[in-house]
């Protein structure tokens, strides 16, 4: 079944097909493989002709809403749809929010990104990265939480059969590191709960590493917001993780407090950590802001444990 085979026929009317069809194509993007999909894979999900396929595509390129890889001629999510997005409200706390990613950045020379939640998953919201980069656009793609430093952190703080109707009955490996029992997984959360952050070492991809720490609503564990710090697995081993995962507490309370009320340094005890938020961030965005990574020497980057 195609995309467009979702559409009733009695709701076709007043409608104009290429619009839909260019919207389901963007869908089919935000759908497919991290790597970007091809105008016949396009094609075929949504159920019309490479040659409109391809016309539809060019126009959603030419406005930005669409990046086209040229050497693999593959199509992804582009950076229009990112400020569409940011109309929904959340450019204050991005602005007001990023110096912490920036100092954090600079601080740790990895990157710094915020996340947000949404329904029952998060939406990446900014990012800060080291000056040489390569992206991998993840915009709009749904994270695997139970194999992110960023989803975990999330997961730990929601009450355990919440989290449990999140992960649902099966989790999908993605390398040998990543936990696929929801027992064992349910199992680590109360001591990335003690130690205010959580983890993740070549769980998502191999080389990729990364530690968290969720922004608590006011007087409540329940999570906002993640902030997490990121890289390659020979720039972020293990044996700074700890190092890291205070940092990422302290960020979480900085970025709080930069919404909250500008410059106000908040020092009140948090669980787990040096730091606890004392005020929610009220965040909704559509749409996820690309995974970027240092540059190894004929490397690309990759997404965000």
């Amino acid at each position: 079944m195609s995309a467009l085979d979702n559409v009733p026929d009695h709701g076709w009317r007043g409608r104009v097909q290429s619009v839909e069809r260019a919207l389901a194509l963007l869908d089919a993007i935000a759908a497919g493989s991290p790597r970007g999909s091809t105008v016949a894979e396009l094609a075929l999900a949504c159920g019309i002709n490479r040659a409109t396929a391809w016309r539809l595509l060019a126009t959603l390129e030419g406005r930005g809403l669409v990046d086209r890889d040229p050497a693999t001629s593959r199509y992804q999510i582009g950076y229009t749809v990112a400020r569409l997005a940011a109309a929904s409200g959340v450019d204050g706390l991005v602005r007001r929010s990023h110096h912490v990613l920036e100092r954090v950045c600079a601080q740790t020379g990895e990157a710094a990104i915020l996340a947000v939640g949404r329904r029952s998953g998060l939406v990446y919201v900014d990012e800060v990265a080291p000056p040489a980069v390569l992206t991998v656009n993840w915009l709009a793609r749904p994270v695997p939480l139970h194999a992110t430093s960023t989803g975990k952190a999330w997961l730990a703080w929601l009450p355990e059969q919440e989290a449990r109707g999140v992960l649902g009955p099966a989790l999908e490996g993605f390398t040998d590191a990543t936990v696929t029992d929801v027992s064992r997984l349910l199992g680590e959360f109360s001591q990335i709960r003690k130690r205010g952050y959580a983890m993740s070492a070549g769980e998502l991809e191999p080389a990729l590493c990364g530690v968290s720490a969720p922004v608590l609503r006011p007087g409540e564990d329940r999570p906002l917001a993640v902030f997490s710090i990121w890289g390659y697995a020979d720039r972020v081993p293990p044996s700074r993780f700890k190092a890291l995962g205070a940092v990422a507490i302290e960020a979480a309370a900085s970025v709080e407090t930069a919404t909250e009320s500008p410059g106000r340094v908040d020092r009140s005890p948090r669980r787990g950590g040096p730091f606890r938020i004392v005020r929610s961030l009220l965040i909704i965005r559509a749409g996820r802001l690309c995974s970027i990574l240092p540059a190894k020497p004929g490397g690309r980057g990759g997404c965000i444990p």
